[in-house]
C-alpha cells in the first residue's frame, strides 16, 4: 500500500514546510530544546531500566499511633 512512501523529495518538502512555519530564527532554539528533551528521556529510560535490573529492597514501615476522634454517629 505504501511502497516508496518516504522518498528523498518527501523529506525535502517537509523540511521546507518546517522552515516556512517556524522561520529560520526559531529553528536552532527548537532543535536545542528537542535535544534536551531527548537527553532527559534517555536518562529516565536508563534509570528505569537500571531500577528493573536491581529491585529495591523493601522497607518495613512501622505503624504509628494514630489518635482517632469520636466516631461519627
Amino acid at each position: 500500500m505504501l511502497r516508496n512512501g518516504l522518498e528523498p523529495w518527501h523529506l525535502l518538502i517537509v523540511a521546507i514546510v518546517v522552515i516556512v512555519l517556524f522561520g529560520s530564527k526559531k529553528l536552532p532554539d527548537t532543535a536545542r530544546a528537542l535535544g534536551k528533551s531527548m537527553r532527559i528521556l534517555k536518562s529516565e529510560a536508563k534509570a528505569m531500566k537500571d531500577e528493573g535490573d536491581h529491585p529495591a529492597v523493601p522497607t518495613v514501615v512501622e505503624p504509628t499511633d494514630v489518635t482517632r476522634g469520636p466516631a461519627a454517629s
